[in-house]
């Protein structure tokens, strides 16, 4: 490998962890709006593990290089760029090539990094808290006093979920693998954790809501998960559908949509237009952070690699014993936060 250019994570071919290689390759020129930043830290995401597994290309023009969120101190400006300058600390949202020493940006889905926030923690925001920020509060709409279902509650989105929730003083439950990860939700504010895999997961959410149903239910899952929660949600009930693990098919009767007069949306963030990643950005900045540094919602760091081991890092990912975001360091973060 020569020692030209950049140290990057890439896959070789489609396939699990092992697929994943180091290489160096060189940036390309700014554009107008970019910023090239050292990396410090970034997040390790399931849209990663399927771009790796072949499931979830780059955009056209999105370079190869894995990562979809990162921290780091801005190196250099385009001309154009106004709010960022060299040596600025920021938290990016990127389509691609936060698994690298060095990335290039658009300074507008840009964050800075506030005192009192680590480099390791500003890592984890990005992808998790504008993808939770976006589906359950502005497209869900969830309010003080509702209820709302989580499903994966200890996966980086439902951690995060958890506590935003928490914060604005709605009710959470969630549901988990594990008698473990259940007790661990807990641990993280949520009123209740169902074990599906001590059967189905909608009598006992709905026994634990009066009969009624929570109000907002925020889904990954997708496959048998959607008549489920079609049939659970409360009248006038919202459900944020942000992935399909389990597939995007169902035998679906939806007359639960009509008779409860339900909301159904969804939405995937790595190929919205920068203009709506940017106000996302914005109201990031705004409503979410400080609740973030003033209201108990800090992202939840359940460990840290560095670059050099981001094999051992996707398999922690894909044996789903995690709480909390996975974060690699490179080596110019100093930050030791775990």
């Amino acid at each position: 490998m020569s020692e030209a250019g950049i140290l990057s994570v890439v896959t070789t071919q489609p396939g699990g962890p092992e697929v994943l290689t180091l290489v160096r390759r060189n940036l390309p020129a700014l554009r107008p709006g970019e910023m090239r930043v050292r990396v410090h830290a970034a997040g390790v995401n399931r849209p990663d593990a399927m771009q790796r597994a072949g499931n979830y290309p780059p955009p056209p023009g999105v370079t190869d290089v894995l990562g979809l969120e990162l921290s780091g101190e801005v190196l250099e400006a385009a001309p154009d760029v106004n709010r960022f300058a060299p040596g600025s600390r920021v938290m990016a949202l990127v389509a691609g090539g936060a698994y690298a020493e060095e990335a290039i940006v658009q300074a507008e889905a840009c964050i800075p990094v506030p005192d009192g926030l680590s480099m390791i923690e500003a890592a984890g925001i990005p992808e998790t808290y504008f993808t939770v920020w976006s589906n359950l509060f502005i497209r869900a709409g969830l309010k003080a006093g509702e209820t709302v279902l989580i499903h994966g509650g200890t996966s980086g989105i439902g951690v995060t979920a958890t506590l935003l929730a928490k914060a604005i003083g709605a009710r959470v439950i969630t549901t988990c693998g594990s008698d473990a990860k259940c007790r661990a939700s807990e641990a993280l504010g949520a009123l209740a954790s169902v074990n599906y895999r001590n059967g189905d997961f909608v009598e006992p959410v709905r026994a634990l809501t009066d009969g009624r149903g929570p109000e907002v239910i925020l889904d990954m899952v997708g496959g048998p998960y959607m008549q489920k929660n079609l049939s659970l949600v409360a009248e006038d009930g919202r459900i944020a559908q942000i992935a399909f693990q389990q597939g995007s098919r169902a035998d679906l009767d939806m007359g639960p949509l009509l008779f409860k007069r339900l909301t159904l949306s969804g939405s995937t963030l790595r190929a919205r237009p920068l203009a709506m990643k940017a106000a996302l950005a914005r109201a990031v900045e705004a409503e979410a952070l400080p609740l973030i540094l003033n209201a108990g919602a800090r992202p939840v760091i359940d460990s840290v690699f560095d670059l050099a081991d981001v094999q051992a890092a996707h398999a922690h990912l894909e044996a789903s014993a995690h709480t909390g975001k996975i974060i690699l360091k490179t080596t110019a973060c100093e930050d030791r936060t775990v």
